[in-house]
């Protein structure tokens, strides 16, 4: 049974994130003192008082602005469509505007559960301030202080009072939270406005990331659990990543901390190249990133129905010589505004996912490492003892041998491992603990 879904809403720059940010106990949405930086959902599981829900921080609401701010309000309302209550954000230290007004209009039209929150109430007068919007006509206003949490705790009980009563119980919720955690995350990353938002979109199979041809459009990282037909995936939209010397923008760096902290947390990344450009030296540097997190990639030639047959060879001889390092890890060639190729990802996912994961006997390690070891000796007497898998995502070996053993011996046998048990692209960790014969 699905967690109860609470959404925050209000106009651009009323705390949202930060109140987001308080009731996860963590810095899970970038927050900057000036609106617009919240554009996309950010869900997350959060817990008060032994009851799990889902919270949700959504954009500023404010239709009839651009094109983007139309897009941004399009996914409130989607978030508020799947609510069982809104927390309606207004800021008490400014007092009731037109903005506000228009967000109420919209809510008492929703057919959901509403609660108004006037935060910055930051001392008692402020307090007081909030009865100015009970003229909203949404019911009482419930002060809170999101910065510095005064009377977070109340907020959070008057919440709970407000959920839907369901009979799962905390056992069923555990389950719930456990299955999330266990489901791989992928995660999808490249440079600014490369098509990453809307490979999302269609692999989520709904418009769950704002797309824009602005570049920079997406800034939180953005988790989605799918249901598919090999199990749930986790899906993650990640920040375009540029060099942090051309980032002069407080949000636009943490939107990289954000996307950098995806790569590692991830199974395996989606590397969304832009077909039509090429390979680019931040390409480069973003496949060696990956690469040096263990995280196994595929790599995504998007937009690949724009070039022509010659442009198509010369895109492939670039990729093979600008990024050798990653082995063989599969290329596909999509659209991902048509969906054309995407097909393809599934059953490359499985077996990326399955690699990652996989586990080997310890005495087959030790067969294959003494077959190889037969085959072609290190020299100098140098050899491996005995070795076991000592972890995996991803796999990681550990070799005991009786002295040092050369670095291109040692790629040797990660290659005899990887042949043997077919690691395919998954890279893999090999230590080495010496001891004497």
């Amino acid at each position: 049974m699905r967690l109860p879904v609470v959404v925050i809403v209000g106009r651009p720059n009323v705390g949202k994130s930060t109140l987001f940010n308080r009731i996860v106990g963590e810095q899970a949405a970038i927050v900057e003192d000036r609106p617009g930086i919240t554009r996309d959902r950010n869900q997350r599981n959060a817990e008060w008082l032994g009851h799990e829900f889902e919270i949700v921080d959504t954009g500023g609401w404010l239709p009839g602005g651009d094109e983007l701010d139309e897009k941004v309000s399009r996914q409130v309302e989607a978030a508020v469509r799947d609510a069982d209550l809104v927390l309606f954000m207004v800021d008490a230290s400014v007092g009731l505007t037109d903005d506000d007004e228009r967000v109420a209009h919209w809510l008492r039209t929703a057919n959901v559960a509403v609660m108004v929150v006037a935060n910055k109430s930051d001392n008692d007068r402020r307090e007081l301030d909030r009865w100015e919007f009970i003229s909203l006509g949404l019911g009482d206003p419930v002060p809170v202080s999101a910065l510095h949490g005064r009377r977070a705790g109340d907020l959070l009980d008057e919440v709970l009072i407000r959920l839907p009563r369901t009979e799962e119980n905390t056992e069923s919720n555990t389950e719930h939270v456990e299955e999330t955690v266990k489901a791989p995350r992928v995660a999808i990353l490249g440079r600014p406005n490369v098509g990453k938002s809307t490979l999302f979109n269609r692999l989520v199979g709904e418009d769950r990331s704002v797309v824009h041809d602005m570049a920079g459009t997406t800034r939180d990282a953005v988790d989605t659990l799918v249901d598919t037909e090999d199990g749930p995936i986790i899906f993650v939209d990640t920040a375009g990543m540029r060099r942090r010397s051309r980032i002069d923008d407080s949000a636009e760096y943490y939107s990289l901390v954000r996307a950098l902290r995806a790569v590692d947390e991830s199974d395996i990344a989606l590397l969304v190249i832009d077909a039509g450009e090429g390979v680019t030296s931040q390409d480069q540097r973003l496949a060696e990133r990956i690469d040096a997190a263990g995280c196994p990639i595929v790599v995504l030639l998007n937009k690949w129905e724009s070039l022509d047959e010659d442009r198509r060879d010369q895109t492939l001889v670039e990729l093979a010589r600008k990024l050798y390092f990653i082995g063989d890890a599969p290329v596909l060639k999509i659209s991902a505004k048509t969906g054309k190729g995407v097909h393809k990802l599934r059953p490359v996912l499985q077996d990326s996912i399955e690699q990652y994961h996989r586990r080997v006997p310890t005495r087959d390690v030790n067969r294959v490492l003494a077959e190889a070891q037969q085959k072609q000796p290190a020299g100098g007497g140098a050899k491996v003892l005995y070795a076991l898998q000592g972890a995996a995502d991803p796999p990681t070996f550990t070799l005991f041998v009786n002295r040092e053993l050369p670095q291109h011996y040692l790629r040797y046998l990660e290659r005899s491992l990887r042949e043997a048990f077919k690691f395919g692209s998954t890279p893999l960790k090999l230590r080495v603990r010496q001891r004497s014969d």
